[in-house]
């Protein structure tokens, strides 16, 4: 055998060493008596595996861990892999999955924002609350505010006038969507102060417009 495998072990897992100039089936044949030696040593356990010093293809690692199976009473539960490569790969895609997840389905705010808060988000956001009077929203997406809104708020602050926001009761002192701006005066707010109803505001033709929410109005507009 000639330490052509070597098996490094712990309560939770186990590295094997394997010789990466052997034939494989040399190497499969000392996997085999390997195991079948310090199968007693072992026992029952499950645990994780390692394969160190041979790169391995995926068809070679499994005839690998049938025979640790069949030679052995422990359970594989996983693989862990050293190959650094393919880590970073790993890593770069889920990091890329994970920032597309945030971006679709973007942020989420609980409580009321008072007057002095300012709560910024570098994607859309939803605020289970009320946004008072002097506090403020800065989003580079869209904005709903399941809730009063009478603060300020800024939606598609990038520039990107497609964004949109939504309030079960719209009073804002300030909207900006995008470059366009809308304002209430000192005296008369632009905003109707009517019975609470759930409204959108968005921009058309440079101007911002604010209409109760319905499944017409999301057909018109172009998101």
């Amino acid at each position: 055998m000639k330490n052509s495998v070597v098996i490094k072990g712990n309560k939770y897992g186990i590295i094997v060493m394997l010789d990466k100039d052997i034939p494989f089936d040399e190497l499969l044949s000392d996997i085999t008596s390997k195991f079948k030696e310090s199968s007693k040593f072992f026992g029952k356990a499950s645990m994780a595996i390692t394969f160190e010093g041979r790169q391995l293809t995926s068809d070679e690692e499994r005839q690998i861990l049938d025979i640790i199976s069949d030679n052995s009473d422990i359970e594989i539960m996983c693989v862990v892999d050293n190959d650094k490569r393919r880590e970073e790969m790993f890593k770069e895609k889920v990091e890329q999955r994970v920032n597309d997840i945030a971006d679709n389905s973007g942020q989420f705010y609980k409580g009321t924002l008072r007057s002095g808060q300012v709560l910024e988000c570098e994607s859309s956001v939803v605020i289970l609350g009320d946004v008072n009077p002097g506090a403020k929203i800065i989003s580079t997406g869209n904005v709903v505010v399941l809730g009063a809104l009478k603060g300020i708020v800024y939606a598609g602050i990038t520039g990107d006038a497609s964004s949109f926001v939504v309030a079960l009761e719209m009073n804002p002192v300030q909207i900006r969507i995008g470059d366009v701006i809308a304002r209430c005066s000192d005296n008369k707010s632009r905003f109707k102060k009517n019975k609470p109803e759930t409204k959108i505001a968005f921009v058309e033709e440079d101007n911002i417009y604010i209409e109760p929410l319905s499944k017409d109005v999301l057909n018109d507009l172009h998101f």
